[in-house]
């Protein structure tokens, strides 16, 4: 791509491509179904009632966003959560719609929706994952988010 730019743009040009983003590295793709698929198993956890399976896929340095008080390190983020994963069924369940990884290939982003036992979409979610030496992905960041209710936002600054 820099060979491109300086044939088509001269040093001016091979300047500002260097100041771009990096492309992403071979196997990008890949990264992200991989990390679009920990998610899923990650939420397949609370569906199948399995905390040990749960708790394997949290990174011992986690943070995890609940209320206005993090949750720090594995072992709290797994205390915390104990309580969801009693009873026959899951309280809430979740799925990706999104996933982004770094061109290095050593954190990513998943997003999408959180829904009630009925089904109902309640909430998003975003998780940090960080990929292990092994190739392994552990969450490091979590956090959820109220779904707005578009008839009750207000009207915003200067009239509209």
């Amino acid at each position: 791509m820099i060979a491109l730019t300086l044939a088509a743009g001269g040093p001016a040009a091979a300047a500002s491509a260097g100041a771009a983003e990096p492309p992403a590295a071979p196997g990008h793709s890949d990264l992200r179904a991989t990390v679009m698929a920990a998610e899923r198993a990650f939420a397949a956890t609370l569906a199948n009632r399995d905390h040990a399976a749960f708790t394997a896929m949290i990174d011992d340095e986690a943070v995890f966003f609940d209320g206005t008080v993090p949750l720090r390190g594995r072992a709290a983020v797994a205390a915390a959560w104990a309580g969801y994963f009693e009873g026959p069924d899951a309280p809430f369940s979740w799925a990706p719609d999104q996933a982004e990884v770094l061109a290095s290939g050593t954190l990513a982003l998943t997003t999408g929706p959180v829904f009630d036992a009925g089904g109902n979409v309640i909430a998003r979610f975003q998780s940090i994952w960080r990929r292990e030496p092994s190739g392994a992905w552990r969450v490091v960041f979590d956090r959820g988010h109220p779904v707005c209710d578009p008839t009750s936002r207000p009207n915003p600054p200067g009239g509209g």
